[in-house]
Formats: structure tokens, C-alpha cells, sequence
């Protein structure tokens, strides 16, 4: 493991300071088990690891590759603006994929954000972001069934929450306190982002108010791709 780690510590090395660039060829297996005086092996599971982490691509025959790092999407955590909007303004090719509405267990946490008491109904509305096809973020909004009576029923088409509040007549939207934190895919997760367990998400807590009435409309999760984002705080 000791010696996968060189290797890897050896190649991201180069690529950040510019020694390889994009779409550039990376040595091949044999070169660096020589240079390392390892077995091939343990440098194929050294570019496995980097292709897990996004630096590298593969393709078969030709070797290992450069992965263009800069291409990332630039993302403002903050103001009244949906993620769909954003996106849109950006000139990205956008995709909103509803992937859940259920209720929830009492979650103390959940509940508090949205000044629910133990006896109201909460329903979670999942959402796939994909970009240019490729998906980069769950998004997972929490409204109490009191606030929108029709959420059973209407939240399984819902793909922007932002949307949705402005059919029930709410347009002052104002975010309350968010938390940001780092985690790691679950299995769930993995399948959805199509990526490794190596890929970290920066997960987003927030609530979103109505700035008219101060009522809360939803406290929600984003999980975004790591890999795939430049941040703007």
C-alpha cells in the first residue's frame, strides 16, 4: 500500500504542477513499475485509484490519460436563485429528475427547521441534478404536509421546489442559516452520482423562508459531486 501511495503522491505531484496536462499520456504500467521497482500490479491499482479520484481516464489500448480538471461548474451557495436557474444562466445543458416523495420518520433536526410539531406529516422530495448528462447532485427538500396539503400527491412530479412554491403563490424566497460539511457516497448514493466511494460530496443544510410571511416552506440536503464543482461562498 506504502508503494501505491508513492506512485499516486508521484503522479498527482506532476499533474497539479503542471508536468502533465490535460488529455496528456501518463507513463504506462510497465515504466512505472520499473521507475518504482514494483510489481505491475501495484501500478495498475495506483491509476485505478486516480481514475476513481477523477484525475486520470483510461482507454483500453492506449493507455492512461490526463482527465481535464478545470472543466468544473462554477457554483454560487448562496442567494434566491434556484440550482435550475443557475444552471440554465450558465449555458449548461440542465436535467431535473424526481427520484422520491415519502414521508419521513420524526426527525428532531427536520422537524425543529421547519417548526413542525411531532404530530405533523413531512414529506422528503428527492431530486437528481444532472448536467450535460452527467448527474452531479441530490437534491432532498423537507415541507411539512400542513403547509402543502397536495404535496402527497403533486411532490412525485415536482423537479424545482422554487417552481412548485410559485404555483402556491409564494415568490419572496429568503435562505436561513446554512451548514456546509464534507461526507462520502453511501451505496445509494454511489449508484445515483455514478461515482466512486472515493469521491467526496459537499453536502449543503439550509431552509428557505418566505420573506413575506416568515413562514419556513423547506429545510433541504444538496449532496454535490466534489469532483465536478468550483465554489463560490
Amino acid at each position: 500500500m506504502t508503494e501505491e501511495m508513492d506512485i499516486i503522491d508521484f503522479l498527482t505531484t506532476a499533474i497539479q504542477s503542471g508536468k502533465y496536462e490535460s488529455d496528456d499520456k501518463l507513463p504506462s504500467e510497465n515504466e512505472l513499475a520499473d521507475r518504482f521497482k514494483v510489481p505491475r500490479i501495484t501500478a495498475r491499482k495506483a491509476y485505478e485509484r486516480l481514475q476513481e479520484l477523477g484525475y486520470i481516464y483510461s482507454q483500453q489500448g492506449k493507455g492512461s490519460f490526463v482527465r481535464d480538471r478545470n472543466l468544473r461548474i462554477p457554483l454560487v451557495l448562496s442567494g434566491n436563485v434556484s440550482f435550475s436557474q443557475k444552471m440554465v444562466d450558465l449555458g449548461y445543458s440542465y436535467q431535473s429528475k424526481n427520484i422520491f416523495c415519502e414521508p419521513i420518520l420524526f426527525n428532531n433536526k427536520i422537524y425543529e427547521t421547519l417548526q413542525a410539531d411531532e404530530h405533523d406529516i413531512v414529506y422528503q422530495i428527492g431530486r437528481l441534478r444532472i448536467v450535460n448528462g452527467q448527474p452531479i447532485a441530490i437534491h432532498i427538500s423537507y415541507v411539512r404536509a400542513a403547509m402543502f396539503p397536495d404535496i402527497r400527491y403533486e411532490g412525485k412530479d415536482v423537479t424545482s421546489m422554487f417552481h412548485y412554491y410559485k404555483s402556491k403563490g409564494y415568490r419572496d424566497f429568503q435562505s436561513k442559516q446554512t451548514i456546509l460539511s464534507v461526507t462520502f457516497p453511501s451505496k445509494f448514493e454511489r449508484n445515483l452520482l455514478a461515482c466512486s466511494s472515493l469521491i467526496p460530496l459537499l453536502v449543503l443544510e439550509s431552509g428557505c423562508m418566505d420573506g413575506k410571511t416568515g413562514h419556513t416552506l423547506e429545510c433541504s440536503k444538496i449532496m454535490y459531486r466534489g469532483d465536478c464543482f468550483s465554489y463560490e461562498i
